[in-house]
């Protein structure tokens, strides 16, 4: 799909995009940098423009940021598995009946917090593997067998996929 996808505005995530050493420093940049990125696309909004969807049937924006800490936890919880267990099978979660749970109602403010806190660790794990590190796996029950690599690439991803669904709707709306 082109990126201008309200779907996916900065494209679909490649799986079988190979990986270099450039693109490896810029996701981890990516990581590092989502916290400061979601918030300035946050601020400033009101209540009733969180509760507005970034797309015709999607989350709304209070849900999409708690989302990201729901994610984020969970790749975080990944990745460190996949550094210290053998290729171990982690557990997949249904995203959308936890954007709907009560928890995802409340400030988002709790959730920046949990967004601070986990890409600070995840930053100083990614920076300190090295290459054959970074080939360790973990299987995922759908997507099958994913290096720390490529899970690395996914999460980067991530932060400028829902990053950008904010953006894309301030701009759309004018706010």
């Amino acid at each position: 799909m082109a990126p201008t996808d309200s779907s996916y505005p900065v494209g679909r995530f490649d799986r079988q995009a190979p990986i270099t050493a450039a693109l490896r420093q810029a996701a981890i940049t990516d990581i590092a940098t989502l916290p400061g990125h979601l918030r300035v696309a946050v601020a400033g909004l009101s209540d009733t423009q969180l509760d507005t969807p970034y797309r015709e049937g999607g989350w709304t924006v209070r849900q999409l940021v708690h989302h990201v800490a729901d994610s984020h936890m969970n790749g975080y919880i990944r990745l460190k598995l996949g550094l210290t267990e053998d290729n171990p099978t982690i557990k997949p979660y249904e995203q959308d009946p936890w954007a709907s749970l009560p928890d995802s109602q409340m400030p988002i403010a709790v959730s920046l917090g949990i967004i601070d806190g986990v890409h600070a660790r995840w930053t100083v794990l990614w920076q300190s593997l090295d290459e054959a590190t970074l080939q360790r796996t973990f299987t995922h029950p759908e997507l099958g067998p994913l290096t720390l690599d490529r899970h690395l690439q996914l999460y980067a991803w991530h932060s400028r996929h829902h990053t950008a669904h904010v953006t894309a709707l301030r701009a759309a709306r004018g706010w």
